[in-house]
């Protein structure tokens, strides 16, 4: 599947909203005879290409069985001055993590500290409520089951940071989000991801053993299998093996992510996931194997008819295989790990890229599953003279409130579009550049006299023009704000259908109001006029429109020079 610039002209057909969000007491390894578990000449050849294309920095799998470990390797911890990942290189493994936090919650299970069906009200503050549907209570259990009801992300996620998203939310927030909470759907009835639900049990396990969610991780499972580059927080030794992630050919932050740990802040290496794997499959002895045990077991359908969960681990049946795994993204890292217990092996991958290496994991457990084909490129990169590269430096208006800014960063030159990441451009030609991670093409414009006026982005199919502004041009100041009586404030709560299935959902919290769009997070919005709100973290702004008789019917949505009405259903 190809990826695609992010919301690019035209947009009649899709939502422009443009937010970024988002978003697995022995040696440290097993100690086995010579290794013969064999890495496949075809995933070897996919990862050079993936590698070699620039779609990944570096990526590095390793494969273990009953007879040994085996780790392949290819590309850099970083694109400039990096050196080729190996066993020891730390990644960001991201929502792996979860597998981490489903395993303590089976652990102190099944030593009488808590239930899986214990209530999460039972282990929250006093004071703190946990949402309920019709009298039912959400339990452990439905946390790591995904199951609970709750969302993806709770609506008081208001990143101050998109490089760094999870950083600033605190645990008060969390616990506001808890106590105001109306869940959408039945409690059980349902699978929905939700990094929330994870997060939640991670600290409430931590609660119920009075210390942090990482302490309790080292306790419990990284010293009783020698998982010693295995942290949240990094050691001296960590720091100093760290593939630095990437997105697209830049370079770009770590995550942090304190209140919600559980559910993603982990770094590790493929040294330390192979260990892990190896205790879960039963090739290394472990106190932790019944509480494994626990987790390997199908409890809910998973989204398809051939997807199931069981405690944080994903189940899939491909053929008469059962394959057990779980896979993790961050902003600039990719992480799966996988096995079968059928002929345990046991498989990871781990890239320091933003792009997706699952199908390397399910193909080297089961053959049938294909490699994702990656279109060679077919472009070449051509070197420029400098001089002309600075030329094209400026800011270039594709539609209002859309503007490209192209840099000069060390010889190479960047496009950055609103709302979105910086990525490299390569020279084909002196005026035609090509991106390596999307399939798309810059084409910059000169005059007669040189200069350049324009440039035209070529994607799907379509040319789209962005003037050249001048080297003068500065963004337009922010709106001002205004004070809007509360009553009619009230009067614009409610949900506003965009399209089939994608909604506004303003509402009224502590009077600052607030708009939701379906598969996004809560973000407020400001009064510039009595029927007119701006928001501040993108050039987007709302209208509501009432009837003659004061009723709010609509409210329309003004992006990239269009405007989109949403009917009020609610």
């Amino acid at each position: 599947m190809k990826t695609s610039l992010l919301t690019l002209l035209p947009f009649q057909k899709r939502i422009m909203f443009i937010l970024a969000i988002l978003l697995v007491s022995f040696a440290s390894s097993p100690i086995f005879a010579a290794p013969s578990a064999r890495i496949p000449d075809d995933v070897k050849e996919t990862i050079r290409n993936r590698v070699d294309s620039g779609r990944n920095v570096g990526i590095i799998v390793g494969v273990i069985d009953k007879n040994g470990t085996e780790y392949f390797s290819y590309g850099k911890t970083k694109l400039s001055g990096g050196r080729k990942p190996d066993k020891d290189t730390v990644f960001e493994i991201g929502s792996f993590t979860k597998v981490f936090t489903s395993l303590l919650l089976a652990d102190m299970a099944r030593q009488g500290q808590v239930a899986l069906d214990d209530p999460i009200d039972k282990f929250l503050p006093a004071g703190v409520k946990a949402p309920k549907r019709d009298n039912e209570s959400i339990t452990l259990a439905h946390l790591a089951t995904h199951t609970s009801s709750l969302p993806r992300l709770p609506d008081n996620f208001m990143s101050a940071d998109n490089s760094n998203p999870y950083a600033d939310y605190s645990v008060e927030q969390m616990y506001e989000f808890l106590s105001g909470c109306q869940l959408q759907r039945d409690i059980g009835s349902k699978y929905e991801y939700s990094n929330l639900g994870v997060g939640l049990m991670g600290h409430l396990l931590a609660l119920q053993n009075k210390t942090s969610y990482e302490e309790l991780f080292i306790q419990r499972i990284a010293d009783k299998l020698g998982l010693a580059s295995t942290r949240i927080t990094l050691t001296a030794a960590m720091k100093n093996s760290l593939a630095k992630g990437h997105a697209g050919n830049i370079e770009v932050s770590n995550w942090d992510i304190p209140t919600l740990a559980g559910a993603g802040a982990m770094r590790s290496t493929a040294r330390d996931m192979c260990t892990f794997l190896a205790a879960n499959m039963g090739l290394k002895k472990t106190r932790l194997r019944y509480a494994m045990r626990t987790t390997h077991r199908k409890r809910h359908q998973a989204g398809s008819q051939d997807m199931h969960i069981g405690l944080g681990w994903l189940l899939r049946t491909s053929g008469d295989r059962r394959i057990i795994w779980h896979n993790g993204g961050t902003g600039g890292y990719w992480s799966f790990a996988g096995f079968t217990k059928d002929d345990q092996t046991g498989v990871v991958v781990l890239t320091n890229s933003a792009q997706s290496i699952d199908d390397i994991g399910f193909h080297m457990l089961d053959a049938n599953i294909p490699l994702q084909k990656i279109e060679p490129q077919t472009t070449v990169d051509t070197a420029i003279d400098t001089t002309i590269l600075k030329t094209y430096v400026g800011k270039y208006q594709l539609a209002p409130g859309m503007i490209f800014d192209v840099a000069l960063q060390k010889e190479q030159l960047t496009v950055k579009l609103t709302g979105q990441q910086r990525l490299g451009v390569y020279a084909e030609s002196q005026t035609k550049f090509f991106y390596k991670v999307v399939d798309a093409q810059i084409t910059f414009v000169t005059n007669k006299q040189g200069k350049t006026t324009a440039l035209i982005l070529h994607q799907n199919g379509l040319d789209q023009t962005a003037r050249k502004l001048s080297d003068q041009y500065q963004p337009p100041a922010p709106p001002t704000e205004v004070t809007v009586a509360p009553e009619i404030l009230k009067s614009y709560v409610g949900k506003y259908e965009l399209a089939p299935n994608v909604l506004f959902d303003i509402r009224l919290q502590k009077q600052q109001l607030t708009a939701q769009l379906t598969g996004q997070p809560r973000v407020p919005v400001y009064a510039e006029s009595q029927t007119k709100f701006f928001y501040k973290i993108v050039d987007a702004q709302i209208t509501f429109v009432t009837n003659k008789q004061g009723k709010t019917t609509a409210l329309i949505l003004h992006q990239a020079g269009l405007n989109q009405k949403a009917k009020k259903i609610e």
